[in-house]
């Protein structure tokens, strides 16, 4: 007769092959506790493992949240889900299910950044379509550290934030979203752009004002390098720019027609009322705008005025500039029904 110890050990060992058949099962059958057909999570940052496990249950990814808790406690690693949205393929088994959670390259969104936005329209433009808070976007922007890992002297990212239609990671924080577009101006800034800033007596900081003020002066390419003559022959000849974008600018509002009171806001953006450049850009130019300011027109144009169709006239002298006002004014006169 087999003794009592002899049946435990059978009887136990028994067991421990029972359980690790019940576990490799749980582990590794395809479709045991996940969906026939395709599903979609979506993971947001901060979101902890039981959460994601609740939210897999809810759209029907698993039909048992145990059997995928005990898989991501009991692997190493595998209860750590990437912030993220998923589409996720049917019948797999709870191992292959996480694996893919862990291992899936991240959900893309191509976004346009059009020339000429401010630093909190692009933070609204992202928070729109990724996984961040606008908020966050312009704390990142603004913070030293940030400023200082990409050179950067101002108070803000403005003007560095480069724009073009480009592919982001929807999970992306604020951090990595913005880091991505200085890059982006720091590729475009080559050795030949600084040597060309050097000649011309400009900074970096002062060229991007320079072509921030340009890029929101005019949409008209072929037009910029003449909107750029005209205020570096200001600078040269001690003038105040005296740029309506930079009022704009300061008042911190949506754009709006300008009324004289405005022209007096207190503001060091306020070039009607401070010599020189402001203390920094005023949105984020465009590679047209910059080249403009590096390769101006050769005027001596010292005003301009907007023509009522898009474009705008010119002036080297002041008697000039108030003719084109009256042209400008005649011609939104007959354009009033």
């Amino acid at each position: 007769m087999q003794s009592d110890t002899s049946l435990f050990r059978k009887s136990l060992i028994a067991a421990l092959l029972l359980a690790t058949s019940v576990f490799s099962s749980i582990l590794f059958i395809p479709g045991l506790n996940t969906s026939e057909k395709v599903t979609a999570i979506t993971v947001h940052r901060g979101m902890g493992f039981m959460r994601i496990a609740e939210e897999m249950q809810k759209s029907g990814t698993i039909s048992s949240r145990w059997q995928t808790i005990m898989t991501g406690r009991s692997l190493p690693g595998f209860h750590k889900i990437k912030p993220g949205r998923y589409s996720i393929p049917p019948g797999l088994s709870n191992f292959q299910l996480l694996y893919f959670l862990r291992t899936h390259p991240q959900d893309e969104v191509q976004i346009t950044i059009p020339e000429g936005l401010e630093q909190r329209e692009i933070a609204r433009l992202l928070a729109s379509r990724l996984d961040m808070d606008s908020i966050r976007f312009m704390s990142a922007v603004q913070n030293r550290r940030f400023l200082d890992r990409y050179g950067i002297r101002s108070n803000s990212a403005e003007g560095y934030l480069f724009p073009g239609t480009y592919h982001f990671a929807w999970a992306d924080t604020p951090e990595e979203a913005a880091g991505f577009l200085v890059r982006q101006f720091r590729s475009f800034y080559n050795d030949s752009l600084k040597k060309r800033t050097s000649l011309q007596g400009l900074t970096e900081s002062a060229l991007l004002t320079l072509a921030s003020i340009v890029e929101a002066e005019t949409p008209l390419d072929a037009e910029k390098p003449v909107v750029a003559s005209v205020y570096l022959n200001r600078l040269k000849k001690n003038m105040r720019l005296q740029a309506d974008p930079t009022v704009q600018y300061a008042l911190g509002e949506e754009a709006r027609l300008l009324l004289y009171k405005d022209l007096k806001v207190d503001s060091p953006y306020n070039t009607y009322r401070h010599d020189g450049l402001p203390p920094g850009p005023i949105c984020n130019p465009g590679a047209s705008s910059i080249l403009a300011v590096l390769n101006p027109a050769q005027t001596e144009y010292l005003y301009f005025v907007a023509t009522g169709t898009g474009g705008h006239y010119f002036a080297s002298t002041l008697a000039g500039h108030e003719q084109n006002i009256r042209k400008y004014r005649a011609a939104r006169n007959s354009a009033k029904p």
